[in-house]
């Protein structure tokens, strides 16, 4: 009798497996509907939570969890695309703004030999500078900033830092230039050090937050000369620093694009591999 009975538990063992696998099955599947229900509706994060949790409360729904993860993959498809229309609108408005400007600055480069132009403010062209000891404030293309020191006089200074003092008594000061150099035209002495933004002791930023103050500039070598910053000096590091924030964005802004379309790209490839191991295993049928 016993031996008899075996058989038949066994059945009923295996029967009520397949009945509960079925309502795994469909549990998981309420999920998986409610993800692309939110999907379609524009609601990436509600499906990507959704999705998330099929993995988590239904392990073993393998049929249900392997079209999740199919939708997974359209999600994020979706949010990548819609995630560059964004950052151009945002580079469209950036670029709109630096129109807005452009007409303040002027760009020196030579094609022969500068993959990278930089911008100066009008007041500051060399042209209109000769003979004169003056804070230079300068950003490249791709938005670096920084400030040349430039003196001139009869005799020779050596200086490879400045100093910059508000009326209040605050004042910012550079390390010494990493990058000096000293000529001569017509028995002038010439001397110029650059300080990149960042390393520059934050003398710019103590500029521009006090480009309405008169402010003294005191360069440091082994003697020191002092002189006040123009008006036109002053508001030229505040157009820069303007500028310097833009170009900044715009590079901010085509990394996190370029990115986005490398994702985009992987996804769509992992899509078409996905179809094409589909349409084999039907064809194997």
């Amino acid at each position: 009798m016993k031996r008899r009975l075996l058989p038949l538990v066994a059945g009923m063992i295996a029967l009520c497996s397949l009945i509960g696998c079925s309502d795994i099955e469909k549990q998981a599947d309420v999920k998986l509907q409610e993800a692309k229900a939110a999907f379609q509706q524009g609601n990436f994060e509600e499906a990507k939570q959704l999705i998330d949790s099929i993995k988590i409360l239904f392990p073993k729904a393998f049929d249900t969890r392997r079209a999740s993860l199919a939708l997974q993959r359209e999600v994020e498809l979706a949010e990548q695309r819609q995630l560059v229309d964004t950052l151009d609108a945002n580079l469209a408005e950036v670029q709109q703004a630096i129109e807005a400007i452009k007409d303040k600055f002027i760009l020196e480069k030579d094609e022969q030999y500068q993959r990278i132009g930089n911008y100066f403010d009008k007041s500051q062209t060399v042209e209109k500078n000769i003979h004169r000891s003056f804070l230079r404030f300068q950003v490249s293309e791709e938005g670096k900033q920084s400030m040349t020191s430039t003196y001139c006089g009869a005799g020779n200074i050596h200086h490879t830092a400045v100093k910059v003092t508000a009326p209040d008594g605050s004042s910012a000061q550079t390390p010494n230039s990493k990058d000096s150099y000293e000529t001569s035209d017509l028995g002038e002495q010439i001397e110029k050090a650059d300080y990149k933004y960042g390393e520059d002791g934050g003398v710019i930023d103590f500029i521009v937050a006090h480009q309405a103050e008169n402010l003294k500039v005191q360069f440091i070598g082994d003697r020191s000369f002092n002189t006040s910053m123009t008006t036109a000096d002053r508001k030229a590091a505040a157009n820069i620093s303007e500028l310097a924030t833009l170009l900044n964005k715009v590079t901010d802004l085509n990394k996190a694009k370029e990115e986005a379309q490398l994702k985009i790209r992987y996804i769509e490839k992992v899509i078409a591999d996905k179809a094409a191991e589909a349409a084999v295993a039907e064809e194997e049928k």
